[in-house]
């Protein structure tokens, strides 16, 4: 089933929008704590494209040996460092430095709720519009792959699925989104269940 949405609805749910409850990896299993004492801040970027056939969300796979989620599909960001003014700043610098999109480009117009990952990490999703033409010039150290899904496709609940495996003898559950040979999971998937909680409300 298709949800379209137009750029003046997404715009109409961030408007004064207080924030909302932490969220994280242990939604689905209560109990899971982060894996480190003190939690890493950090902040992301979820790009929706005002593309003419449509909006789109950009994400991008990251390359098989880094340290943190390798190989994994996730949004543009990274740590806050001490420079950053604001949380906003970190996903902004973090963008420009993994896939080159200019900030010119991006309007932010509000941010979900903060995402607290097992393996340590205290996420801010920062929320940006951004309309094209523009370029992209990915590192090829941090990013295998840079891609576009359609906002739709993650607005049909029927593509978020719960799923599990056998962890340090647990079971573990979590969101899955695959499409076409992507395999979207774990955080970036919670992500993007708030992100449509978000703008399906009333």
């Amino acid at each position: 089933m298709e949800y379209p949405l137009e750029r003046q609805q997404i715009l109409d749910q961030f408007i004064n929008r207080p924030l909302g409850r932490n969220r994280g990896d242990d939604d689905l299993n209560p109990g899971m704590a982060p894996v480190r004492d003190r939690l890493v801040p950090a902040a992301v970027l979820v790009p929706i494209i005002e593309r003419e056939d449509g909006l789109t969300v950009l994400l991008t796979k990251r390359t098989d040996h880094l340290n943190d989620h390798a190989g994994q599909v996730s949004f543009p960001g990274g740590r806050v460092e001490p420079d950053d003014d604001s949380l906003i700043e970190t996903a902004l610098r973090e963008t420009e430095e993994e896939i080159g999109l200019d900030r010119r480009h991006i309007e932010t117009i509000g941010q979900l709720d903060r995402y607290i990952t097992r393996t340590g990490f205290d996420v801010t999703p920062v929320v940006g519009l951004v309309r094209p033409p523009f370029s992209l010039s990915p590192d090829s150290f941090e990013v295998a792959e840079i891609f576009e899904v359609p906002l739709s496709f993650f607005m049909a609940r029927e593509n978020h699925e719960k799923r599990s495996r056998e962890w340090q003898g647990k079971t573990r559950y979590f969101y899955v989104m695959p499409y076409l040979e992507y395999y979207i999971w774990g955080a970036t998937a919670g992500m993007l269940v708030n992100l449509v909680d978000i703008l399906s409300e009333q």
